[in-house]
């Protein structure tokens, strides 16, 4: 199952890669008030890279806290 999980990243990956390299264009960005002119491709690499760093950090605090509470469940009687 792991060899599965890892195709599909690396073919998301790959679509991420492919899909910022054919779009340079610069768009208008805005957040809270703010407006930013960067390149689309510059974007999607940015909030791919926020994306899998955030989503690793969460699998990584649910696995903890999930085995944390099976622990404390089976070392009470």
């Amino acid at each position: 199952m792991r060899w599965v999980y890892l195709a599909v990243i690396i073919l998301f990956a790959a679509a991420t890669i492919v899909f910022a390299a054919q779009n340079f264009e610069i768009v208008t960005m805005s957040f809270l008030g703010s407006n930013a002119r960067v390149p689309l491709s510059l974007l999607v690499a940015v909030t791919y890279l926020l994306g899998a760093a955030t989503g690793g950090s969460l699998y990584a605090l649910l696995r903890r806290s999930y085995e944390g509470s099976r622990r404390s469940v089976m070392g009470s009687p």
